[in-house]
């Protein structure tokens, strides 16, 4: 049983309630679990690690993490989202839809996107990845070899097939509407119950299960309650994304007379153990300030988890009103990354800029609450006092981001430079479960420059397949427009 100990300049601590700062501090491990945390540890040590001039910390916990090759991306200067492929066109849906990648691509962008999880100082994930380029939904089979390769990477992870009921689709009138198939939902729910059941607890415990339905417009109410109750039956988070556009404000409106947070909370679906990303849209189609503070109540009264993903809705304008505001008001907020980079710093510096200029005052949230948002109520979300903090009893996920970079310029306080100047990019050293899986920026075994020449042909066949999901089915040249004409070789 080795007992290996940590030093570095600056060690953050956990007391019991918070976070401490603790200078020249040290944390030790043995196997699995962190022993101790604080000064001068008097017992037997077999191997020292110095961490030098560095954040020894808590690994993060990403409770929307993305787990593919991101598609949102490609709507940063291209949109609205059902111009660019976002929504699918009713002739595809006629027609048919199909798998644009194979069992192989899909085993490889997992791969690839645990890695980056891993490199940005992430040690619990709860993958999210886009069914725009499914046929459907995601499989038992698919989730399975899933879990064997974040074993394989060393990452804890929350994992369960995404399934719906249904999807929106663009008619070519331009008239929205919906596509449903119950059948296949239900069964798809079914699915993900027997991955839970075979799964959760496998790997030595770094496997957990969770249930993943797709976004709410796409959930019938059999299918939500029929959630709710697995989740009961089997005591493992569930995870819905909703208030997040007007597309599902106005669905939900025509299918319910209500809004998201009102369905939910009547069928029982909040509780402890729900996670909803992302909150934006509150009140229905006739919010009022009444209806919107209700709606925060009963996420504070049930214990459910609001997801914040800053970055993801920034880059189209958007923010959330506002994460100080909620969290004054009792809601546990946990953070997610739901696009790429899968930087919770870079979300992290996002977020509270958003939040100020939401709240027009610079006192309004500090990097310390952003960080306890990405580490302890993370882990409050999960139901997890053993995550997300550095001290005795905990699991021994440990990260070591690196103060020395040129590039991170004089330090103010190590969580404000980590949070202002700092990126994922800056973790030297990542241990999941007392394991070091990121040593010297690097982890042992990946084939940086194959996999990035992989991701970015199997990130170019998905591109070339928009035009046959997309409105009116475009040329890619319309729908994906470059930020400077190309110069053609007879111009020049």
């Amino acid at each position: 049983m080795s007992v290996t100990r940590i030093t570095g300049r600056y060690v953050i601590g956990f007391d019991g309630t918070g976070h401490r700062l603790l200078e020249n501090g040290e944390v030790v491990y043995q196997d699995d679990r962190i022993i101790f945390c604080g000064f001068g540890y008097g017992g037997q040590v077999d191997c020292e690690i110095d961490a030098g001039n560095a954040v020894v910390g808590p690994g993060f916990i990403d409770l929307d993490a993305l787990a593919d090759l991101d598609s949102t991306v490609l709507a940063f200067d291209n949109g609205p989202a059902w111009r660019c492929g976002r929504v699918w066109a009713s002739s595809y849906v006629q027609r048919g839809p199909r798998e644009v990648y194979d069992r192989s691509d899909e085993d490889f962008m997992k791969r690839y996107a645990y890695a980056q999880l891993l490199h940005n100082g992430i040690t619990t994930a709860l993958p999210i990845t886009s069914l725009l380029y499914r046929e459907w939904a995601e499989t038992y089979d698919e989730f399975a070899r899933a879990a064997d390769i974040a074993a394989e990477m060393g990452l804890r992870v929350y994992l369960g097939p995404a399934y719906r009921t249904g999807l929106s689709m663009i008619h070519p009138d331009g008239r929205f509407d919906m596509h449903w198939n119950e059948a296949r939902g239900l069964q798809g729910l079914d699915d993900a119950v027997r991955f839970a059941q075979d799964y959760d607890q496998s790997h030595a415990g770094l496997v957990r299960a969770m249930l993943a339905p797709d976004r709410i417009e796409g959930c019938t109410r059999e299918l939500l309650e029929r959630t709710r109750a697995a989740s009961d039956a089997l005591q493992c988070p569930v995870r819905l994304h909703c208030c997040q556009s007007q597309l599902e404000v106005d669905t939900m409106q025509q299918r319910f007379g209500t809004s998201s947070l009102a369905l939910l909370q009547d069928i029982g679906f909040l509780g402890p153990r729900t996670l909803l990303p992302h909150g934006l849209f509150l009140g229905g189609a006739d919010a009022t300030p009444a209806r919107i503070g209700q709606e925060l109540d009963s996420l504070r009264d049930t214990g459910s988890t609001l997801v914040h993903c800053p970055i993801v809705f920034g880059r189209s304008g958007k923010a959330l009103n506002s994460f100080s505001r909620l969290r004054q008001r009792g809601i546990n907020i946990g953070l997610g990354t739901d696009t790429f980079p899968a930087d919770l710093i870079r979300n992290m510096h996002a977020g509270v800029m958003l939040n100020r200029v939401m709240e027009d005052d610079a006192q309004a949230v500090s990097a310390a609450d952003f960080y306890n948002a990405a580490t302890l109520d993370g882990a409050r979300a999960l139901g997890r006092e053993d995550l997300g903090r550095l001290a005795a009893g905990a699991m021994a996920d440990i990260t070591v981001f690196d103060l020395s970079g040129f590039h991170l310029g004089q330090r103010v306080d190590p969580i404000q430079t980590m949070v202002m100047n700092g990126t994922g990019s800056d973790f030297k050293t990542v241990i999941v479960n007392g394991r070091i899986r990121v040593q010297d920026y690097r982890i042992e075994g990946v084939p940086y420059a194959d996999w990035h020449q992989r991701a970015q042909e199997q990130y170019d066949r998905l591109r070339a397949s928009y035009p046959e999901r997309t409105h009116l089915h475009p040329p890619l040249e319309q729908i994906f427009t470059p930020s400077f004409a190309p110069l053609l070789a007879d111009e020049a």
